[in-house]
């Protein structure tokens, strides 16, 4: 693939990366957002969700690997929920700021004028596919470095013990303790075009919804189900089945 003449050159994020890359269309190709498809006409161009879906599963494996030699007490659900504080897209998001990723990505005119370059679940997708591309690029051991560095301040707080978990964590949590089920999630709704969909979830305990919520992406619609459903059961909401009915 080409690589694409940018408003922000590719060498300052690899400045900003400490890293140089051996084949610049990888870096480029974390970049692209789905929406410039529709409007770029250059050759062999692919959005950066091939690459999403490679980081996310090396961001997975970095964050395991290293909860596990920092916490050899914890039990398995321990790690699991300091684990989800730290691949959150959220968490993410904020790690792709300090990079300042969104000055990097290509978006179609819709989405960047509608605030697509600042928009959480972009810059968390960005991020992953950019752990993508350094792997396919750069191997392991360099990806291990960049995923450690990026996420340090994170690290930090869960070193301290001052980790807050994401609503869906603690959902899950809430949900468990009261009715000893697990929550899930249902999407009622995906409207739009492909480059601006929005979807609508609800979290479910049994046959009942605890909560809805809308975003950009099934991360955000989930999270934000799970924020209502979270307000709701403070606020003293009905059981989500009866004591008779069992909820899976």
């Amino acid at each position: 693939m080409a690589v694409i003449e940018q408003e922000a050159p590719l060498s300052q994020l690899q400045t900003a990366l400490s890293l140089e890359f051996k084949d610049l269309s990888l870096l480029q190709q974390a970049l692209v957002h789905r929406s410039y498809l529709n409007e770029a006409r250059v050759p062999g161009l692919e959005s950066n969700e091939r690459l999403e879906f490679l980081g996310d599963a090396a961001v997975g494996l970095i964050v395991s690997q290293k909860l596990c030699a920092d916490f050899p007490h914890l039990n398995e659900g321990d790690l699991t929920q300091l684990k989800a504080a730290l691949i959150r897209w959220e968490t993410l998001a904020r790690a792709a700021e300090r990079l300042s990723l969104g000055d990097y990505l290509l978006l179609g005119r819709g989405e960047k004028q509608s605030g697509g370059q600042q928009r959480p679940s972009n810059l968390a997708c960005a991020f992953e596919a950019l752990v993508g591309a350094v792997l396919l690029d750069s191997g392991l051991r360099k990806t291990r470095a960049l995923v450690l560095r990026c996420l340090k301040p994170e690290l930090a707080q869960i070193a301290t013990g001052k980790v807050a978990l994401d609503s869906k964590s603690r959902l899950q949590q809430v949900v468990q303790t009261r009715w000893q089920a697990m929550p899930s999630y249902k999407t009622v709704a995906a409207e739009g075009p492909d480059h601006t969909k929005v979807f609508t979830v609800e979290v479910m305990v049994g046959d009942r919804a605890l909560g809805r919520g809308r975003g950009r992406s099934k991360k955000e619609a989930e999270n934000k189900a799970a924020q209502q459903a979270l307000k709701a059961i403070d606020a003293g909401g009905p059981a989500p089945c009866q004591a008779s009915e069992l909820c899976t």
